[in-house]
């Protein structure tokens, strides 16, 4: 089993294996075969070592991946709240931040319905 950015890469073809790193999508794997010179539908076990390094390489040197990216993102939404910009005050009160209906659905962000007590 192939290891790369700190991630067990499944036994699946390149360019979908590789999406299993956070922080690369499918068109960034695509990218990533290419640039690397090997074919997206190669399964990740047929890879030689000198290939999984060649691939190592090109991410490391192209993408924010895994710890690095997660870091990043994180410590944008907390610039936001620290900022208390209007985004920042969505995210800290656990609201939809881009402009979604709040009056129906959004229950993913919102989390379960609470009922209201003596309402009736």
């Amino acid at each position: 089993m192939a290891r790369i950015a700190g991630v067990n890469l499944p036994n699946k073809p390149t360019a979908i294996a590789l999406t299993y790193v956070h922080g690369i999508g499918r068109t960034s794997a695509k990218k990533i075969c290419v640039l690397s010179d090997i074919d997206a539908t190669r399964r990740i076990n047929e890879l030689s070592d000198d290939e999984l390094g060649r691939i190592r390489e090109v991410i490391d040197r192209d993408h924010q991946v895994e710890g690095d990216l997660r870091r990043e993102i994180s410590m944008n939404i907390k610039r936001l709240m620290d900022l208390g910009c209007y985004r920042g005050i969505r995210h800290r009160r656990g609201m939809p931040v881009h402009g979604q209906r709040t009056h129906t659905n959004a229950r993913t962000r919102k989390g379960r319905a609470r009922p209201i007590t003596g309402k009736k």
